[in-house]
C-alpha cells in the first residue's frame, strides 16, 4: 500500500469534507475499468446509513444526467490509459455539475488526470493481491468516505485485510493449481460459458465474462447475477452447458448456493469456486464479504492463462480493439 495513494485519497478526503457530507457517490468507468467499481458500490450501499451509491458507463452517466448530480455528489472514475474517451468526458460533465471528481489513471499525465479534482496513479501492473489495485483502491475511497462522514468503524478492518491479502491469495492459488489445469483442458474446445455471482463479486463475473472470455478468448458469454439466473437464464441449462460460479459471503450468498444446486442438478460442467474456502483467518468477519472479489479476481486470471495456453490463444489478441475505428 503505498504511500503515495493513501496520501492522496486522505487528500481528496479532506477536499470533500470542506463542501459538506455527500449526498451521492458514482462510480464510472468502461469495460475492466467499470467491472472494478462493483465492490465498492455494493459496500457502500451495504453500509452507508445516508448516502447513496450507484455504477455507470461512463456514456450512461453523462446520458441519464441525473438531477441528483451537483455540488453534494462525489465522482469517481476509472481509465488505465486515462484516455477513454467517454470516461473523460464524464468527468468534465460531472465537474461542470459541480460534483467533486476522483480519477483513478496508470497515466499521470493523461487526459483523465488533468479532468480530475484529484487523481490516484497506479501501477499499472501491480502484484495481483496488492491493495493498490484499482477495485481496492475505489474501496478505500469508498470506506474513507463511510468513516469520515458517517463515523463508520469498518475502515482500519478493511485496511488490515487488504494488508494479509498476498498470503490469502497465495494460499488459494497453491489451492487451486491443479484444478486451474485440469478445468483449463476439459474446457478448451467449450464456444459458450456463463459465469454467475452475486453481492461484491458481481464485478468480477461481469469481467471475466466481458473481458476475459469475450474480450480475450473470443467466447460466448454472459454474466448471470446469482439472483435473476431462476427469472430467464436458467432454461439455457443443460448437460453440455459450461458454467462458472462465484459463492460469495455475506447475505448475498444464499443466491449463489441457490443457483449452483439447480446448475449443478442440470449441467455436469460447473465450476464453483467458493470463498468460503479462503484462509481469511485474522480478517474483521465484518468486511470479510468485502474482500472477497480480490482474491476471486487474481484467481480467475491463472484460470484465464491456463485456459488461453490451453486453447492456443494468447490473452494479448485482438481482432478489432486498437486496431480498428469504433
Amino acid at each position: 500500500m503505498t504511500s503515495t495513494i493513501e496520501a492522496a485519497i486522505q487528500s481528496a478526503l479532506a477536499a470533500i469534507g470542506t463542501r459538506g457530507k455527500p449526498n451521492n457517490m458514482y462510480f464510472v468507468a468502461c469495460g475492466g475499468s467499470f467491472s472494478q467499481m462493483h465492490a465498492a458500490k455494493y459496500a457502500l450501499e451495504r453500509e452507508s446509513k445516508s448516502i447513496a451509491a450507484d455504477t455507470y458507463s461512463s456514456a450512461e452517466f453523462i446520458a441519464r444526467n441525473s438531477p441528483r448530480l451537483g455540488k453534494s455528489s462525489v465522482v469517481v472514475l476509472c481509465s488505465k490509459s486515462g484516455d477513454t474517451p467517454e470516461t473523460v468526458a464524464a468527468a468534465r460533465f460531472a465537474k461542470e455539475r459541480g460534483a467533486y471528481t476522483i480519477g483513478l489513471t496508470a497515466k499521470g499525465d493523461s487526459p483523465l488526470a488533468q479532468a480530475v479534482d484529484t487523481r490516484l496513479d497506479y501501477d499499472a501492473t501491480p502484484d495481483a493481491s496488492s491493495a493498490d489495485i484499482p477495485s481496492a483502491i475505489v474501496l478505500r475511497v469508498a470506506f474513507g468516505v463511510l468513516a469520515k462522514f458517517e463515523a463508520n468503524a469498518k475502515y482500519d478492518a478493511v485496511i488490515a485485510g487488504l494488508a494479509k491479502l498476498p498470503a490469502i491469495l497465495a494460499t488459494a492459488q497453491a489451492q487451486h493449481r491443479e484444478a486451474t489445469l485440469a478445468w483449463a483442458q476439459e474446457r478448451k474446445r467449450e464456444t459458450v460459458m456463463y459465469t454467475m455471482a452475486s453481492g461484491s463479486n458481481y464485478g468480477v463475473a461481469y469481467l471475466w465474462a466481458c473481458c476475459i472470455l469475450q474480450e480475450m478468448q473470443w467466447i460466448h458469454s454472459q454474466a448471470i447475477h446469482s439472483g435473476e439466473y431462476f427469472h430467464g437464464p436458467f432454461e439455457i441449462t443443460d448437460f453440455d452447458v459450461p458454467f462458472v460460479l462465484l459463492k460469495g459471503l455475506g447475505d448475498c450468498r444464499n443466491m449463489d448456493q441457490r443457483a449452483l444446486d439447480f446448475a449443478g442438478k442440470y449441467s455436469n460442467k460447473v465450476l464453483e469456486i467458493d470463498a468460503n474456502g479462503f484462509d481469511f483467518e485474522g480478517v474483521d468477519e465484518g468486511v470479510r464479504e468485502y474482500l472477497t472479489p480480490f482474491v476471486f479476481l487474481p484467481l480467475l486470471r491463472a484460470y484465464a492463462v491456463a485456459l488461453s495456453e490451453a486453447r492456443g490463444h494468447p490473452l494479448t489478441v485482438r481482432r478489432y480493439m486498437w486496431k480498428m475505428e469504433y
